[in-house]
């Protein structure tokens, strides 16, 4: 089956065209000018329904974490008050399923591995190209967020982060941030503006991401957090992750800290 053929059972290629210079360009001015660019409807709605199906087949493999932070993902700083805005603690938990667990036949392997796909999403971010995890567990992750679970205020190491809404819960569950809170290639960590943020001083923008939306989104300066899910419904996230170079893993320390546990090297 031509790739595009197989893509078009998955991705609303009439809403969407992958190739089109004129979507591409006005997503990578979005994504330029907003530091997020949602897409309503990219999956269709009986791709969704199926990773949902899927999804909650292999919950029971979720890797679950707790874990305190500050923003900056960083250790504290001894040198700085412990009350500072660098050092203060919020605490995130999700579960997560690794590439590994995710069936080789699943429409997310077909999505992933598209080269249409991957160059569509490169000419956005602004890459030449788009390569896989090294190791067998970063590439795609399937995120469940059930009642009080929450991804707390912090802003990315990585330049740009793509997700797929599969499921939102029935309450909570909303993805906010500020644009550009800092500059992290200066040097500007912008503590006094991060405590307004916390200190509820400032007031985030909202996504309004429905299942079924693709997400491209700046997170390396651009604060966000997505708040604690409310009711029985899970909220169920992917998160497609690619390098700008091939062969480059996740690190072992990260590894066993998202994932509980190393997996494989290519």
């Amino acid at each position: 089956m031509p790739l595009t053929s197989s893509l078009a059972a998955i991705v609303d290629l009439e809403r969407y065209p992958l190739t089109s210079d004129e979507l591409i360009g006005q997503c990578a001015a979005r994504l330029k000018d907003e530091g997020a660019v949602t897409l309503p409807g990219f999956l269709r709605p009986e791709t969704v329904a199926q990773l949902v199906t899927e999804a909650e087949e292999n919950a029971h493999l979720a890797y679950y974490t707790a874990s305190t932070h500050n923003v900056y993902l960083t250790p504290p700083n001894p040198d700085l008050p412990s009350d500072h805005v660098f050092n203060r603690q919020v605490e995130s938990s999700k579960g997560c399923i690794t590439t590994d667990q995710v069936p080789e036949e699943s429409p997310l392997r077909q999505l992933y591995d598209a080269e249409e796909f991957k160059s569509f999403v490169a000419q956005i971010v602004g890459e030449d190209g788009l390569f896989p995890y090294a190791d067998s567990l970063s590439s795609i992750n399937v995120h469940y967020a059930p009642e009080g679970k929450e991804l707390n205020w912090h802003f990315d190491n990585s330049e740009f982060a793509i997700t797929l809404l599969l499921q939102s819960p029935q309450g909570g569950g909303a993805f906010e941030y500020v644009k550009d809170l800092r500059d992290a290639d200066a040097g500007e960590m912008n503590f006094e503006g991060v405590a307004d943020l916390l200190d509820g001083r400032t007031s985030p923008d909202v996504l309004d991401i429905a299942p079924g939306t693709l997400v491209l989104f700046r997170g390396r300066n651009s604060i966000h957090r997505v708040t604690p899910t409310v009711g029985d419904t899970k909220r169920i996230l992917v998160v497609l992750a690619y390098n700008s170079e091939p062969g480059i893993a996740l690190s072992e320390s990260a590894r066993q800290t998202f994932y509980g546990r190393l997996g494989e090297l290519d």
